[in-house]
């Protein structure tokens, strides 16, 4: 017999990529089929900055500028950066793939938080690594733990800061403390997604600690406080090998002219987002005391320190029918037993009137009345 008649019929993946769960972007409609009012993705609820909308006429023939120049730049500017010690990536989860990619391979480890970003898991399994999950501390990120995780076999951490779903923030210290206890050679991914809602006095220090060491990467992302989710504009910081590296492995047109120029405007719109920083603040707080409220009936916020709390049902009332419930009453919000979590929503902060009528819905719903 011959050798192409006893191979298989059709291509075969590789396990690994088999084994990936592919990642589960939040819903905008019911089981039905009815556009709901969506809180499931962490959208900034004010939209997008009226320069940034200005700035999106831009002519599609021609190919974008493949080092997004002006763009970085502008962060650099910012940021106190040199601009290259930055690359761009299509949403900033490109670049968490990239950086499992670049330095993790079959027989590695990567290890992430339990309750952690689903894109973690992928990007370790879409390298053929091993993904290790390190237990929590009630929902947040346990450094001792994760740190008794790390073997030979080890190359690269996940943390974001803060986690998403689950809103908790690791501060400097512990941020400090967890870098100190990795080997040189293991690469620590700090995910700051949504650092612009975490306030001045609270810098966690991953910026400068990319800034003084070789094996720290610090990804960012224009989707969440900067309203530009739509055009895919994320970013990464860290020492010239490490960019390097992801600069020869990303796509090489990864960020669309339209989506350069308009972050370079939002960066500019400091109004704007300041106007989101003290809208999310303000609308959280509120939120978070409403759920307080109804602590006898089993609910209970995880502390958060992004635009979402994640929200435990403790008692009769499940998660499963409280979102049932509340997609009834026009709004879908996330569920995720897929990540362990079936006893939890994640609320994204939405308007105020639609966060009051949230709290209706869960009042009515806890108080047994559907």
């Amino acid at each position: 017999m011959s050798d192409t008649q006893t191979r298989s019929r059709a291509p075969e993946p590789k396990p690994w990529i088999e084994a990936i769960q592919a990642y589960v972007p939040g819903k905008s409609t019911g089981a039905d089929g009815k556009p709901l009012i969506k809180l499931s993705a962490n959208e900034n609820p004010l939209g997008t900055s009226p320069l940034a909308l200005a700035a999106r006429a831009q002519g599609p023939a021609l190919y974008p500028d493949p080092d997004s120049k002006a763009l970085r730049a502008k962060l650099g500017e910012l940021h106190g950066i040199d601009p290259a010690l930055i690359v761009m990536g299509t949403g900033s989860d490109e670049l968490l793939n990239l950086a499992a990619q670049g330095y993790a391979g079959p027989g590695d480890e990567v290890i992430y938080v339990r309750y952690g970003f689903s894109v973690y898991d992928i990007a370790a399994r879409r390298c053929g690594a091993t993904p290790v999950v390190a237990p929590d501390a009630d929902y947040g990120t346990d450094v001792d733990a994760l740190l008794a995780l790390v073997t030979e076999r080890t190359r690269v951490v996940f943390i974001a800061n803060p986690n998403n779903p689950t809103g908790s923030f690791l501060p400097k210290g512990e941020i400090t403390r967890l870098h100190a206890g990795l080997p040189a050679d293991v690469l620590l991914v700090l995910d700051l997604a949504y650092a612009e809602y975490v306030a001045a006095e609270d810098d966690d220090g991953a910026m400068a600690l990319a800034a003084a060491h070789e094996n720290v990467l610090v990804t960012r992302t224009f989707s969440k406080a900067y309203g530009l989710a739509g055009e895919r504009i994320g970013w990464a910081t860290g020492a010239p090998g490490l960019v390097a590296t992801l600069n020869r492995i990303r796509g090489p047109f990864n960020v669309p002219s339209t989506g350069q120029a308009m972050a370079l405007a939002a960066l500019d719109d400091t109004g704007f987002i300041e106007a989101a920083r003290t809208h999310n603040r303000d609308e959280r707080a509120r939120f978070v005391n409403a759920i307080e409220s109804l602590g006898n009936h089993g609910l209970r916020a995880v502390p958060s320190e992004a635009n979402f709390v994640l929200v435990l049902f403790e008692g009769a009332l499940t998660a499963e029918a409280a979102f049932d419930g509340l997609a009834e009453r026009g709004y879908i919000v996330r569920w995720l037993p897929g990540q362990g979590l079936p006893q939890a929503l994640r609320f994204t902060i939405g308007k105020a009137h639609d966060m009051d009528a949230i709290v209706a819905g869960l009042q009515e719903m806890a108080g047994g009345h559907r």
